[in-house]
């Protein structure tokens, strides 16, 4: 793998709903190019995160669509996307790609959580989930949050 995680791997959570499609998004990408590491970091992420049915999931976890406050952990800026499909990735609207190094790192967690990883170019990035501002899956009464 091309993204290697660091210190650690945190538990992931997604929807059967988005499962299907990341999956296909992630086996699509050709063997080289410059979205073929980011693609690897998703299959990579999806083979190890807990596939649930969107009624059970927390409305604190990060998931296609979901609008999100995070933290830089190398430069500890906070930033604020919207984790979207690759056809609709729009910087300037603050829509980041799940094949994105970013997008591919915060799908699944949590509030609170931090995933590390070193670039392939041996760098290391770090993300922190502050807040999710907006979940697009149906909250049923009693799911709050909590994992």
């Amino acid at each position: 793998m091309d993204h290697l995680v660091l210190e650690g791997m945190p538990s992931l959570l997604i929807p059967y709903v988005d499962y299907d499609t990341l999956h296909r998004v992630a086996s699509c990408v050709r063997e080289q190019g410059p979205r073929s590491a980011p693609a690897a970091f998703l299959a990579a992420e999806l083979d190890r995160a807990d596939v649930v049915m969107s009624e059970v999931l927390p409305r604190n976890v990060v998931t296609m669509h979901a609008r999100v406050e995070y933290r830089n952990d190398v430069t500890d800026q906070v930033g604020r996307l919207t984790l979207v499909y690759p056809d609709e990735d729009r910087w300037n609207e603050g829509c980041v790609s799940v094949l994105s190094p970013l997008g591919a790192a915060v799908l699944g967690l949590s509030e609170g959580q931090s995933i590390r990883w070193r670039t392939p170019s041996g760098g290391a990035r770090g993300v922190t989930v502050l807040r999710v501002l907006f979940q697009p899956h149906p909250v049923s009464p009693g799911r709050s949050g909590g994992v």
